[in-house]
């Protein structure tokens, strides 16, 4: 089933998709496009019927950043009017990065700025070969805050070191030798590409795959002591007594299908 929000076109069903549809502005965010993001992942990350959601976009950019208008608004912003302003992407942001299903950004084309947070706080990313990618914020005497934290885990804190100091563009290619994209394809390869990775994510446990993207969040970065080690210990622990650890286990042991493919 699709649905229609002002800035955006939504399916749904076990491959949910969330298209950015702001072609004549190449798909910025204003306010408006940001609360619906938000309420989106929100929604179609709390159905059960929901297995993965792709980020698309319609036009020739994925997402140029921010929205002129809404940057002329907010240069005359206070610095408390700022921080809810701020506020208000941050947790876009969050709500994306935190959502319970697996999410693929599906990048058809350019992506700067603002852009780039949206692209790295999916789980996965699939890139045009001919994708343009540019962290612009210095150049306009601004810094890349919010969507820091996302961005430095998907490129490294060494390729941030450059692109976010320099506002240098960089291509698809760059993109996945640093890890930022996943896959670098032809455009008329791009949706069998995402549907490859699609597929592989509605073939294993749901619970399995809710639980392994939190286990990745949790223990990306963090140093390798104990308390990190004994939490791995109770994960795998609290996973193998779940109802689907256990089916996935009996039905491997078996050689048949487990119940989410039957």
């Amino acid at each position: 089933m699709a649905t229609n929000m002002h800035t955006l076109q939504i399916s749904t069903g076990p491959v949910a998709s969330i298209t950015l549809n702001r072609p004549d502005v190449r798909n910025a965010f204003n306010d408006e496009v940001i609360a619906e993001l938000t309420q989106a992942f929100a929604q179609l990350g709390a159905r059960e019927d929901v297995r993965v959601i792709v980020l698309a976009a319609q036009g020739p950019a994925f997402c140029a950043g921010a929205d002129l208008n809404w940057m002329r608004r907010m240069a005359d912003y206070s610095r408390e009017e700022s921080l809810v302003d701020a506020a208000m992407l941050a947790e876009m942001l969050r709500v994306i990065y935190e959502c319970p299903k697996p999410t693929v950004a599906r990048v058809q084309g350019d992506v700067y700025a603002g852009g780039m947070g949206l692209v790295a706080a999916c789980d996965m990313a699939v890139s045009v070969d001919t994708a343009q990618y540019c962290l612009s914020e210095v150049k306009l005497g601004l810094i890349p805050a919010t969507i820091s934290p996302y961005v430095i885990r998907a490129m490294g804190a060494r390729q941030a070191h450059r692109y976010f100091l320099t506002a240098e563009r960089f291509g698809a290619a760059q993109a996945l030798q640093m890890g930022f994209v996943h896959e670098v394809v032809a455009a008329d390869q791009l949706d069998a590409k995402v549907g490859d990775i699609t597929a592989a994510l509605c073939s294993a446990s749901p619970n399995a795959v809710k639980v392994c993207k939190k286990l990745l969040q949790d223990v990306a970065g963090q140093e390798i002591g104990q308390p990190l080690i004994a939490q791995t210990v109770a994960g795998i622990a609290d996973i193998r007594s779940s109802p689907e650890g256990k089916e996935g286990v009996s039905s491997f042991l078996h050689k048949r299908k487990p119940s989410w493919l039957s």
